[in-house]
């Protein structure tokens, strides 16, 4: 792997190694899955959510792996253990170098076999998509922390 693909996997695990983080640094298992306010999902959801999203695109779909997903099964779950969490935050970060080493540069140029916005886009575009939702999320479990402990 090399080139833009190297660089997706870059990017990736510094935002998966802050996920674990800021995982990390909830004072308790409860403070993960404290709702208040009109937040709707805490922070313990969102990473379940997370977890459940990169290990599907990248684990099954461009990976090949046989990861069944549960997309409302990932806004139900609640209670789950930090250890666990960080279980399936390491199975992310293998679905990530799995679904991307599958991947040549070329086939960035290339459609996504998936229409998952409802129009064609290439694996490239569906990289930097996936990117975002996970920086996007990431931003909101790192509120949700701070508003929980404060």
């Amino acid at each position: 792997m090399s080139g833009m693909l190297t660089s997706f996997e870059a990017l990736f695990n510094t935002d998966l190694d802050r996920l674990k983080t800021e995982l990390e640094s909830y004072e308790s298992d409860a403070q993960l899955w404290k709702i208040e306010g009109t937040i709707g999902n805490s922070g313990g959801t969102l990473i379940v959510h997370l977890c459940g999203n990169l290990q599907h695109f990248f684990g099954a779909v461009m990976g090949g792996s046989d990861y069944q997903r549960d997309r409302d099964g990932e806004f139900s779950k609640k209670d789950v253990s930090k250890s666990e969490l960080l279980e399936e935050i390491e199975k992310s970060r293998q679905a990530v170098k799995n679904g991307l080493q599958a991947l040549s540069e070329d086939m960035l140029e290339s459609n996504f076999p998936l229409e998952v916005f409802g129009h064609p886009m290439t694996y490239g575009y569906f990289l930097i998509r996936l990117q975002g939702h996970l920086n996007y999320h990431l931003g909101q479990i790192n509120y949700h922390r701070r508003l929980i402990k404060g």
